[in-house]
């Protein structure tokens, strides 16, 4: 099963997991980080690596975050980098959640990916999604002149 990572802003996250709890009942290895203003880098930081080891049990982590290019996500992005199975979405919501609560068991990490993605439309985008259209710089050597 996939775990997952619900980190947003304030208490969204929370919120969310919540209503996908009443739903379904208690959600094995889901869960989330609060961010809040006041939270200094380095305390997100240990929050999303603290849940991504809480949620792992080695078929793949899913970081759903609420905005682009804010701090969850950017921690989600420097994470997933060091972790094999590892996607970061965002511009999640509790529908969208909902309707992929079923996938968390039989997908891959990239599959599941794909499949938030286009079910959300243009408003969910994935860090790997971002990286197709930027992809990463390459460093050119310096030519020596003579």
């Amino acid at each position: 099963m996939l775990g997952w990572v619900i980190a947003c802003h304030n208490n969204m996250a929370l919120d969310i997991r919540d209503a996908l709890e009443a739903q379904a009942g208690v959600l094995p290895q889901c869960c989330t980080v609060n961010f809040w203003p006041e939270m200094s880098n380095n305390m997100l930081s240990r929050a999303m690596c603290d849940a991504l080891h809480y949620t792992d049990s080695g078929d793949g982590v899913i970081f759903l975050t609420d905005i682009p290019a804010a701090p969850p996500y950017r921690a989600a992005a420097l994470l997933s980098h060091k972790h094999p199975e590892c996607e970061v979405i965002c511009g999640i919501s509790l529908l969208l959640l909902q309707a992929m609560l079923p996938a968390r068991e039989n997908l891959s990490s990239e599959q599941f990916r794909q499949q938030i993605v286009e079910l959300g439309g243009e408003s969910v985008t994935s860090l790997w999604h971002q990286q197709q259209k930027n992809p990463p710089f390459v460093l050119i050597k310096p030519v020596a002149r003579q």
